[in-house]
């Protein structure tokens, strides 16, 4: 079978995009539950604030978890801890205005841990859920379309 690859560097997931919204009304759509539940998780608790643990639900899916809001810059940067397979996880979103009024939105998850196949597998499973955020997010604010991506990833009766 030849040699086993090995790591060099822990794997990131990272998901990025260009939103033709403004940086205001895309940062919204992230801290604002009732925008996000039209994209993304089904309920949040609440608005995050640094220091705070809010919880966000994926109702299909029987989810609940608990997340660790970080740092909060309005309109720059949300950073949350939540927890992952093996351990807790760092997810980091960026959003940079562009001269056109249009945000590109950058999403970050790291700190995968339980061993070199167990943390790229979830860098990969992140990179596409977070990608299907993304494509969300970009059809509800720029067509005012819910794709239902999270939710229809896993229809029922389907293997996961």
């Amino acid at each position: 079978m030849g040699d086993r690859l090995q790591l060099t560097s822990a794997p990131i997931a990272r998901a990025e995009m260009l939103v033709r919204r403004s940086v205001a009304e895309v940062f919204a759509a992230f801290v604002d539950p009732d925008i996000t539940a039209r994209f993304w998780f089904t309920k949040g608790s609440r608005k995050p604030e640094v220091g705070t643990q809010v919880q966000w639900e994926w109702e299909m899916y029987d989810i609940s978890i608990p997340v660790t809001v970080k740092a909060l810059e309005t309109n720059q940067r949300i950073l949350i801890e939540w927890p992952g397979e093996n351990g807790a996880t760092t997810v980091k979103w960026l959003f940079t205005p562009r001269k056109d009024g249009t945000t590109f939105v950058s999403i970050t998850n790291s700190g995968f841990s339980g061993g070199a196949d167990a943390a790229v597998k979830q860098a990969i499973d992140a990179t596409e859920g977070f990608a299907f955020v993304l494509a969300g997010l970009k059809a509800l604010l720029e067509h005012n379309v819910r794709l239902n991506l999270v939710p229809d990833r896993f229809p029922a009766g389907l293997a996961q």
